[in-house]
């Protein structure tokens, strides 16, 4: 009986420690976000001195250019920084706990491939022309993508399983980047106005973007943070999920509107912006473990901090000119996964 009174009191340390040590993690990589979000605001292809930067936003003049550049391109730029690296970070996360494969990203349930094809749509149907729009033809377009893949995915009576969910998902995703690719190369228009928005950036966003996309991917953030114990449910496997009380085939249906919500609007606003979904859940992974509900919290903040990093990046290496966060990413992130596949064994991540 000593035993079994004396093991409790020894555990309960121990995870104590554990969470304390993952809580200071998180407040540290929180302080490291607010640098970074001061690196944004102040840096850029314009050199703007500290002074000028509080006084844009404690004494600011419409006719002042630099307070022009801090107020209306520099913070919305960085407001959506914060919540696209935030979505796609969560987004990864949730698909790679849900279909149980570590290469998953949102490319899996074919947000990127169904946001193109209803923007190139857009453009030749009904001449849409304008950033806003974009936003909301590629976000309806990942959501219908999305629920087509899960839709095909569940026929049969084993539902919707991580083989067939990415099996679906590369078969959508090749018929609509087929369609896509059609489209252009028979109108020169339609090629020229996804090539813009196709980069994957955060430049050229206004506060008109920031207020339709941000909303969206706010709530739904705040959904997936609150969704790591279903995915440690599912981490176990079907049967003892189901076992254990959870309701699998409905999980997975909540997780992955969540996750339509969370990349169909962060692609529709910024672009087809690579590798955040899937490099950052497996560094918040490496950090804290098993456990989703730590992952989640983590990848929420490290997903801001290397996309906003990488924004930087790309304006102070070619200053004057600028380098778009998606050519930055495309290029850094394939070497950085590599080097954590090497670091790690995948099949531990």
């Amino acid at each position: 009986m000593s035993v079994v009174v004396e093991r409790p009191a020894q555990v309960a340390p121990s995870r104590r420690r554990s969470t304390s040590r993952l809580g200071a993690g998180l407040v540290l990589a929180l302080g490291v976000l607010a640098v970074v979000v001061f690196l944004s605001i102040t840096l850029g292809a314009r050199g703007v001195d500290l002074g000028t930067i509080w006084a844009a936003f404690t004494a600011y003049d419409p006719d002042s250019a630099a307070h022009t550049v801090i107020r209306e391109l520099r913070v919305p730029r960085t407001i959506l920084g914060l919540a696209v690296g935030a979505s796609l970070g969560l987004g990864g996360a949730i698909l790679q706990g849900a279909t149980r494969n570590p290469l998953a990203d949102p490319g899996i349930m074919g947000v990127n491939a169904g946001a193109a094809a209803f923007i190139v749509t857009g453009i030749l149907v009904f001449g849409a022309m304008s950033l806003s729009t974009y936003v909301w033809l590629g976000f309806l377009g990942a959501g219908v993508a999305t629920a087509v893949v899960y839709a095909v995915a569940s026929i049969g009576r084993e539902g919707a399983t991580p083989v067939k969910l990415a099996l679906a998902g590369a078969a959508i995703s090749a018929a609509l980047y087929s369609v896509t690719t059609g489209v252009v190369l028979s109108d020169l228009g339609a090629l020229n106005e996804l090539r813009f928005w196709q980069v994957g950036s955060l430049a050229g966003r206004y506060w008109g973007v920031v207020a339709q996309a941000v909303p969206f991917m706010a709530v739904a953030v705040l959904v997936a943070l609150v969704c790591g114990r279903l995915l440690n449910g599912l981490a176990l496997g079907e049967d003892l999920a189901t076992a254990l009380g959870q309701r699998v085939r409905l999980t997975r249906t909540v997780l992955f509107v969540t996750v339509a919500v969370l990349c169909g609007a962060a692609t529709a606003a910024c672009g087809p912006i690579v590798f955040i979904g899937l490099i950052v859940p497996h560094v918040a992974r490496a950090i804290c473990g098993p456990d989703y509900r730590w992952i989640m919290a983590y990848t929420a903040v490290l997903g801001p901090i290397v996309l906003l990093l990488a924004d930087v990046l790309g304006r102070v290496v070619t200053s004057p000119g600028e380098l778009q966060v998606g050519v930055v990413l495309g290029v850094a992130g394939a070497p950085a996964f590599i080097a954590l596949v090497r670091l790690r064994n995948l099949a531990e991540l």
